[in-house]
């Protein structure tokens, strides 16, 4: 702990010297492009709901179809780096946040890689410097909420990124086999040794209040997006804390929920589309997804068998779900979402980002293939 604070304290003056003069350094380049971005057709207004690296590569594709996104972002991590700064340092996990302000930022390549740079030894080892940079944010403002804020300007975001609540919150499984498990990080790994599954996820505390400005971004957007994301782990916990769902359900916008390309073991093992819809109206309750777009590529074998080695299967559709989903008033949107680097597996960023912003100038989605 006493080697974390001291980098924090280094990091946090540093670093905020070298922000001041990127930022006003971003600042002063994109001005003439900001002044041009004004004067053009309104873009349409995105929440994205939702965490991990799911979200985080949506919205590197969104930022480049309209810049007024608000990244809704989970704050339940417990593992890794983030949960040992949760821990020592009594902050929230700067994880998931910090991947949402890289992936909107615009910054230099350099600065975008030392941001993403995890410690490879000492008392630092796996800890990512985004991390650290976040957690002297936070020393610095004594404020998490200041401190993204912030750190956005720094990087010259395109949109915003909020915590779904400031609030100290943890994860509770409660299992089929009639047990309970704490701890974000700990669900799947107890899932799959007590060979169950899970049957509630619910939050601690359950009466965890939401940011003011997640409930008026709701409430004023165009489209809301559910996922890509862990079902449990990093969707549900958004959804579970109080006036989220309400604010959902009562928004004009449409809501859609962007299924995941592979099942995640210890989590969603053999999990098809309806079993994910299910899922989200068993905690949230029923009509509050619109649309759902979900992938229709059968991978390639040698991509499927290095997942499939793990317990991972495809999530894909078939007619009786169609008709299912079809029977709840859920329209579906079937396409190729698959994007494969390197044998790994992920949505397709660009291509999703223009079905989404389409839907939500047009909200006539019945007509969108």
């Amino acid at each position: 702990m006493t080697s974390v604070m001291i980098f924090i304290g280094l990091a946090g003056w540093i670093f905020l010297l070298v922000a001041v003069y990127l930022y006003f350094k971003e600042k002063k380049e994109n001005k003439s492009k900001t002044i041009k971005l004004n004067i053009k057709e309104e873009k349409p207004k995105v929440v994205v709901i939702g965490g991990g690296t799911g979200q985080s590569v949506f919205l590197r594709g969104l930022k480049h179809y309209t810049p007024n996104i608000t990244a809704v972002v989970t704050v339940a991590d417990d593992g890794g780096g983030s949960g040992v700064l949760r821990e020592d340092l009594g902050m929230l996990p700067p994880g998931d946040i910090r991947n949402c302000l890289l992936s909107l930022a615009n910054i230099e390549p350099t600065m975008s890689e030392v941001m993403k740079y995890r410690f490879t030894e000492g008392a630092l080892k796996g800890q990512s410097f985004g991390n650290l940079f976040l957690a002297a944010m936070n020393g610095v403002y004594g404020n998490f909420e200041t401190a993204v804020y912030k750190m956005s300007e720094i990087f010259a975001i395109t949109g915003r990124v909020l915590p779904v609540t400031l609030e100290d919150i943890n994860l509770i499984a409660h299992l089929e086999n009639g047990n309970s498990v704490k701890g974000e990080s700990n669900i799947p790994n107890q899932v799959r040794s007590q060979n169950t599954r899970i049957s509630r996820i619910k939050l601690e505390p359950e009466n965890a209040e939401p940011l003011d400005e997640v409930i008026k971004s709701i409430y004023n957007t165009d489209i809301i997006v559910i996922g890509p994301g862990s079902l449990y782990t990093s969707i549900m916990p958004n959804l579970l804390v109080g006036g989220v769902v309400d604010a959902i359900r009562n928004s004009k916008a449409p809501k859609l929920y962007i299924a995941n390309i592979m099942t995640q073991p210890g989590e969603t093992d053999n999990y098809n589309v309806v079993d994910h819809i299910k899922a989200i109206n068993k905690h949230c309750g029923e009509n509050i997804i619109d649309i759902v777009i979900t992938n229709n590529e059968v991978l390639p074998k040698p991509v499927f068998d290095i997942y499939n080695k793990d317990g991972a299967s495809q999530v894909l559709l078939d007619q009786n779900q169609k008709q299912i989903l079809e029977s709840m008033g859920i329209k579906v949107i079937e396409c190729n979402l698959v994007e494969i680097k390197s044998n790994y597996i992920r949505h397709d960023a660009d291509y999703i980002s223009s079905i989404v912003v389409n839907l939500a100038l047009s909200h006539n989605y019945g007509n969108e293939k």
